[in-house]
Parts: structure tokens; sequence; C-alpha cells
């Protein structure tokens, strides 16, 4: 049985480069369990919830969670847990419609000015409450035909002024293919910000490589990274690193949460997240009423409870502390705020 000493010697760096710790994911349930010496009863939901979605999370992630703890709340954000097989009415697979929003493989376009390429269909941690969990990456690669159609596509619609790089997680691709991403994305004038939504730099802050840096700052396109963060447990020494070192190279950084039962839903742990990432030199953008997709319904929280706790977190915050509380619903032209 591992103890929490022995395991918080290990460091980052002792699970070698971004790529061995994405390829030494833990997927065995039973492993996860044991690493963090939690009963064996949570075993028989977590193996039936894997079946429909797969655990996957990293050592430098887990190195956070706290022994024993079985609501620890970066644990609950990637367990398996019994709640995700049941079938609760309004919650469904493609919650925010993309698929009737996808004109050609690998794009999204949903919103005026901007649009998604679908770079990676991988990701390194299964975020339980993932609303691209039934998401149908199979069919979007980017292949060489798809690619060429995503370019003229682009090329064709002179209104978008913005691309995203999204999956999956676009940083799970290699940093040679996202450069030669970006590089064709220069040479169209009217494109002129590039942004990445990735977990990757929390989850495995080693992914902020000196390459990654050098070829999404020093472009043309305006470059903005967003994170996804939920919980101030999850930034650490690592992570503050990785962001001080992409602020310093020009990037923009912003933070966007999803409002979880059980993880952040108190005005407390909001407000420690909101310090946390500025601490780190990262603005609260979006915190997300959660998605209704398939699996998730269990980390739901009342429209009403979200406006409170956000009255709370505005009482105790200066103005750029507070996100912005939003839902996304399919066909409209973009967030929708929640006053």
């Amino acid at each position: 049985m591992i103890t929490r000493s022995e395991l918080s010697v290990q460091t980052i760096s002792d699970f070698g480069c971004w790529q061995e710790q994405l390829a030494g994911a833990i997927t065995s349930p039973e492993q996860l369990l044991t690493m963090l010496q939690l009963s064996p009863e949570l075993l028989s939901p977590a193996l039936k919830a894997c079946q429909e979605f797969p655990l996957r999370v990293p050592h430098a992630y887990i190195n956070r969670m706290e022994l024993g703890n079985a609501n620890d709340p970066l644990l609950r954000q990637v367990l398996p847990v019994g709640e995700e097989c049941e079938h609760i009415e309004g919650f469904g697979l493609d919650p925010l419609a993309e698929q009737s929003q996808n004109p050609t493989d690998g794009v999204i376009h949903k919103y005026h000015g901007r649009l998604l390429l679908i770079v990676s269909g991988a990701c390194a941690v299964n975020c339980r409450f993932c609303f691209r969990r039934h998401f149908p990456y199979q069919d979007n690669r980017l292949d060489r035909d798809s690619w060429n159609s995503a370019m003229e596509y682009i090329r064709s619609d002179t209104s978008i002024k913005e691309v995203i790089l999204s999956g999956g997680d676009p940083l799970a691709t290699s940093d040679r293919r996202l450069e030669k991403i970006a590089a064709e994305l220069n040479h169209i004038d009217h494109v002129e910000t590039l942004r990445i939504h990735s977990r990757l730099p929390i989850v495995i802050p080693d992914r902020v490589t000196d390459d990654l840096i050098n070829w999404f700052a020093r472009q043309r396109l305006q470059p903005v990274m967003v994170i996804h963060a939920n919980h101030a447990n999850e930034i650490d020494d690592s992570v503050r690193e990785a962001m001080f070192r992409l602020k310093q190279a020009g990037v923009t950084l912003l933070n966007q949460a999803v409002l979880l039962k059980g993880i952040n839903d108190s005005a407390s742990a909001l407000i420690q997240l909101g310090e946390a990432l500025f601490k780190a030199g990262v603005l609260p953008y979006y915190l997300h009423l959660l998605d209704p997709v398939h699996g998730a319904a269990h980390f739901d929280i009342p429209e009403v409870k979200a406006t409170r706790l956000l009255k709370e977190v505005m009482a105790n915050c200066p103005g750029y502390l507070v996100p912005k509380l939003v839902r996304e619903i399919p066909g409209r032209l973009g967030k929708t705020w929640i006053s």
C-alpha cells in the first residue's frame, strides 16, 4: 500500500516527459483505488461505469489527491461511479447538438466569427462530466482530405476571425503537427487569433514545453490559451510554473470551469479557485452550468443555486476574479449568460 510520503516523492519529473506521462496514465479503477488507499467497495460500480466511458488519469494529477479520501475534489472528477449508468430524462448523447453544426469533418461552427477544429480525439484525463464523452471522434479525424476541406472552409468565410483548437485535447497532439496547423492558419489573412482549449497544462504541466511556447507565442496570430481547472487543489507549483512561462511569452491565459456538485459548489471553493488562478497569472473566464450529457447528471447544480453562489463570490472578490456564469444552449449564437 502506498503512503502519502511515498507518493509525494514521485515528483513530476519522475514521471518522465509529457508523452511518457500521457502514455502511462492510469486506466484501471483497481489500480487507482489501491494507489489512493480507497475502499474496494468502490471498484464494482467503477468497473460498470467504465464500460460506457473508460477511466484515464495521469500520475501527475493523482499526485495531488488526498490518500484515503473518496470525496477528494480531484478524484471525484475522474473516478467512475454507478450513477453514470442511470438514464436521466433530459440528459443525452449530444447535449449541445454539435453533430448538426459539423459542416465538414473536424470542424464545429456554432458561433459567428469563430470555429473549432477538432485536432485530436485523445485526452490526458477522462473527466466524468465531459460533454463530448459520446462525440464521434472517429468520424472527425483531420486526415489529409478533411484537413484540406477544413482549411478551404475557413478561407471561404471571411467572418472567421478566430480559430479554436479543441478536441479531445489538442495538446495531446505533437508540437510538430500543431506548428504546421498554426503555420497554415497564419496564411489566412482574416484569421487574427489562435485559441487553444486544453486540460493538459493542468493534469500534465510538463506539456508546456519550449517547443510549444516557441510555435504558439511567436507567430502572427494572437495566442490565447484557455485552461480547464475546477478546483484550487489542481493548481500546484508545477502548474504555476507552466502558466508563468506561457504568460512571459505573451500568451493570454484564461480559465473555464464547470460548476460541479460535491466538487466546487460552494462560494468558498469558487473564491479559492479564482485566487489560485490569479496567483498563477490566469484570469477566471467562464463558469459553466453542466451540459446535460448522459452519465453526468449527478454533478448537476440548479440554476437558482448557481446564481446565489455567484452573488456571494461577487460580494467577496474583485470583479476580475469573478467568472461569467453561463449555460450553452443549442442553436443560440453564443453562450447564454446567467445574470
